[in-house]
């Protein structure tokens, strides 16, 4: 077994390609450099600095939406899908999560359609399959990160030549710093398969070719069209999940509606005059949707949802999501607190050796098996790799001599549906809360109605109950004892994207100043981050010498030494400290 000294070596000497804190996404943003402070002191202070960043990302919807690359994006998939092929999304974790996301509004759009009006039932079943998402790892990765996937981009190309891509469809690879090897193997896959690639990311094309050799060889590949969506660095160093994806879900998911409006049309299909939306009111929208979000009324009800979340947390309780139409939004921002502020995973069924989760989500109208299809839009589409796979793939020893279990029943094991889970309520804090978007949220809390009923019955064992309602500036229920409304006007749109945007705005707003009130972020650090791939290894790197001083390598050493401790220490069923954090406050111990 090598030791902590020689496994930091290694990383050092061979992993140099991981080495990415000279790109933009990676670097502290100057705006929110004193975040963790100014938000224990002024909580809508503290939220107002990430909603300054979002602004960033208004010159990026400028520069792309309604440009040449856009329109070849919407172009190419109108064209793919009168020829009967299909469009693929590619993601890695973030990005991963995105694109079951983008699959998922697809769907739903031809299921309400075939609902709504059930003369288009041909058309309907012909065009609901011709999107697919492949997040490494496969639909399990969506509720609990798998280690180790992103790195090699023969699993990408495996993943998605598994799954069925053919010539002539299109695959939107999406990664977020650029750099991700996954990703980048579905690209390279798309090109030798002949079918028409797009590469998106958030990086600076001229300082990923500089300092990236995996990413300056896409970059410079003619047959893959480059999609630049650089806006700076996040509000929390690091943390692409905010910025990041909320650029690549406007971009592509504006690409998307255009090239589903013009189906629309051609195939002569009564549509609303408000779907037909312009480059110009895509961007225009986005401007309203932010300034709406930094509204007093907006921000008072985001401060009031930190403080009850903190409150819980404080305690030592659990939070417990509900909603319906919009699960898989609110399933994507929980999921991704645990490797971003080193929170326990969530918890499969009859695993009562591993601590719950801070925060989980529940379906209170269909049994788990029937939720995972209705959040997914589709059958869950999961792996069953074995050591030969890995073997064949030549991934590293670990994987080969142990899979990872990422099959269906895997996926099956968290109950995410109406049974009752009383680890969710078992402390003596617990908080349940409802989460509605849209104009329907008030007919969904009348009386009598089915859903209402279903979540009344989930959250009675709850201590407290509240409700997080976007859209409305005033919703009246007596289903929750907290109701707390985020005012902002939502488009109606075929894919409901302004919906999903600003749910995921609220959201990441939501966790991360909780998590920083919790002291999990220092300055605009991610001090609790995983260090479950290379990738986040270099960041772990970087964060213990910018808080320590030490110079990168004695950080790499010292961080190496820490998880070696933290293995050979750790207590089943208890939280794993983030070896990150405990390498700092060690660190920082010793030199005082």
């Amino acid at each position: 077994m090598p030791s902590p000294r020689e496994k930091a070596q290694q990383f050092l000497r061979d992993e140099t390609q991981f080495r990415l804190g000279a790109l933009t996404t990676e670097r502290p943003h100057p705006v929110t450099r004193q975040f963790s402070q100014i938000i224990q002191e002024n909580l809508p202070a503290g939220i107002s600095l990430i909603q300054q960043v979002d602004r960033d990302l208004i010159s990026v919807s400028r520069r792309q939406i309604g440009s040449p690359v856009f329109e070849d994006l919407a172009t190419s998939m109108i064209q793919t899908l009168r020829a009967g092929g299909r469009i693929w999304f590619t993601g890695c974790g973030a990005t991963g999560r995105l694109s079951i996301l983008l699959d998922a509004m697809w769907r739903r759009f031809w299921q309400r359609l075939r609902t709504d009006s059930p003369a288009t039932s041909p058309l309907a079943d012909d065009m609901e399959d011709r999107t697919r998402s492949t997040m490494a790892g496969g639909d399990y990765a969506l509720i609990r990160s798998v280690e180790g996937f992103e790195d090699f981009d023969g699993f990408g190309r495996h993943q998605i030549r598994q799954a069925g891509l053919a010539k002539g469809d299109v695959v939107v690879a999406i990664t977020e710093g650029g750099e991700t090897s996954f990703v980048i193997g579905t690209a390279w896959e798309a090109v030798e398969t002949g079918a028409k690639a797009f590469f998106v990311f958030n990086n600076p094309a001229d300082e990923l070719a500089e300092r990236v050799e995996r990413s300056r060889a896409v970059l410079e590949e003619e047959a893959i069209a480059k999609i630049e969506l650089a806006s700076g660095p996040m509000a929390i160093a690091g943390s692409t999940r905010m910025q990041a994806t909320t650029i690549e879900l406007l971009v592509v998911g504006a690409a998307l509606e255009t090239a589903l409006v013009r189906l629309l049309s051609e195939r002569s299909i009564s549509i609303p005059d408000s779907w037909s939306i312009s480059p110009n009111s895509y961007i225009e929208q986005f401007v309203q949707l932010l300034s709406d979000l930094e509204s007093p009324l907006a921000t008072s009800a985001l401060s009031r949802i930190v403080r009850f979340e903190e409150t819980i947390y404080q305690s030592h309780g659990r939070v417990t999501y509900a909603g319906s139409d919009y699960l898989l939004d609110i399933f994507t921002d929980t999921t991704e607190r645990s490797p971003t502020f080193s929170l326990p995973p969530f918890r499969p069924s009859g695993d009562t050796g591993a601590p719950p989760s801070w925060a989980f989500v529940k379906h209170p109208m269909l049994d788990s098996e029937q939720a995972w299809s209705d959040i997914l839009a589709r059958e869950p589409r999961c792996l069953d790799w074995n050591s030969d796979t890995y073997r064949n793939l030549n991934a590293p020893e670990a994987l080969r001599a142990r899979p990872p279990r990422l099959d269906i029943a895997e996926l099956m094991r968290f109950r995410v549906g109406r049974e009752p889970d009383p680890s969710r309520h078992e402390t003596a804090e617990n908080l349940a809360v409802l989460i509605l978007a849209g104009d329907g949220i008030q007919s969904r809390l009348r009386p009598q109605d089915p859903f209402r009923e279903s979540f009344s019955r989930l959250s009675e064992p709850f201590k407290n109950t509240a409700g997080l309602f976007i859209g409305p500036d005033h919703v009246q229920t007596d289903i929750v004892e907290e109701s707390i409304a985020i005012p902002c006007r939502l488009p109606e749109t075929p894919l409901h994207l302004w919906h999903h945007l600003a749910i995921k705005l609220a959201l990441n707003t939501l966790s991360t100043a909780t998590m920083a009130r919790m002291g999990r972020v220092v300055g605009n650090w991610m001090v609790h981050v995983s260090a479950s791939n290379k990738k986040l290894i270099d960041r772990g790197i970087r964060l213990v010498s910018e808080l320590s001083g030490l110079d990168y390598n004695a950080a790499c050493l010292s961080l190496f030494e820490t998880m070696e401790s933290l293995e050979e220490t750790s207590t089943p069923g208890t939280e794993k400290p983030s070896p990150v954090a405990e390498t700092v406050r060690r660190l920082t111990q010793s030199q005082s």
